[in-house]
């Protein structure tokens, strides 16, 4: 199933793409894709549904019809640093030995095509594209053997990060990486049935039609199942709850010399199989 949320900024609803690429509305089923919604045995109910059935909802998803980011409800936005060694090696950063661990404030969970905002100040807002993990059935102590019973399923996720304050700010990654707007999820939430090996998926993204990023999943340093397992050692890992995975070599920290956003660049980013992501930078 790909499962997604439509509407209004703050007024989204539940839904789920069908067969032809159209919304129909889960209103009827659940109250948001989010929470307890994830739980192996809730998302069991949905795939039984008859998703021709269910009411369709007016507009060509991303273009006349805004999709929200696909989970709501989410108490935890975890990132995983320096995942891949050529993007560590871009960084001018060693490969880590355990992976880092950073956060995104809740208030920068977005819609996949709504516009990504220069915070005030900055002059050096980067690009990241993410496979992101979304918990199911959550846990504490999770043996590594198991954590793929705990994946709901996958989506894109742009770990946009402001360099600056990320790195000269003193302190945590936190502060150039939670910015509002900086963590545009969706387009939908690909549930794990449909995606065989999480590590087997080609990852890419353009600005203003340049290519910067073209990576793969196989290259990650500290794969799925590892990585769930390893969180939930220092955390519980709740319903809804998103991990992001790392990012490919190509951000514009890279380059030589480096390049950043600029108000009235595009964005354009995607994952196989889990959708495409449209974002216009404009100032904050």
């Amino acid at each position: 199933m790909k499962l997604l949320r439509y509407g209004p900024l703050g007024l989204e609803k539940p839904g789920v793409l069908d067969g032809l690429g159209r919304v129909r509305d889960l209103s009827g089923e659940v109250a948001d894709i989010g929470g307890a919604v994830l739980l192996p045995q809730n998302l069991a109910h949905l795939r039984l549904l008859d998703v021709d059935s269910l009411p369709l909802v007016a507009g060509v998803p991303q273009q006349e019809l805004r999709l929200g980011a696909c989970v709501g409800q989410v108490g935890k936005c975890i990132c995983i640093g320096l995942n891949y060694a050529d993007h560590a090696a871009e960084s001018g950063l060693p490969v880590p030995p355990e992976p880092v661990v950073f956060g995104k404030w809740t208030s920068a969970l977005m819609g996949p095509d709504d516009a990504v905002e220069i915070p005030r100040g900055s002059l050096k807002t980067d690009w990241e594209v993410e496979l992101a993990v979304v918990i199911g059935q959550g846990g504490r102590y999770i043996a590594e053997a198991d954590a793929m019973a705990h994946v709901a399923g996958y989506c894109v996720m742009n770990d946009v990060s402001e360099r600056d304050f990320q790195l000269n700010r003193s302190g945590t990654w936190d502060k150039g990486k939670g910015c509002d707007t900086f963590a545009p999820l969706g387009p939908w939430l690909v549930t794990a049935d449909e995606v065989p090996d999480p590590q087997a998926l080609k990852l890419w993204l353009e600005v203003d039609g340049k290519r910067y990023q073209n990576g793969s999943t196989a290259t990650m340093v500290y794969q799925v199942p590892f990585l769930v397992s390893y969180l939930s050692q220092f955390m519980s890992l709740q319903p809804g709850d998103v991990i992001s995975t790392g990012t490919p070599p190509g951000v514009g920290m890279g380059q030589k010399p480096p390049v950043f956003l600029r108000a009235g660049q595009t964005m354009c980013l995607g994952v196989e199989g889990l959708g495409v992501q449209t974002q216009r930078v404009v100032q904050g």
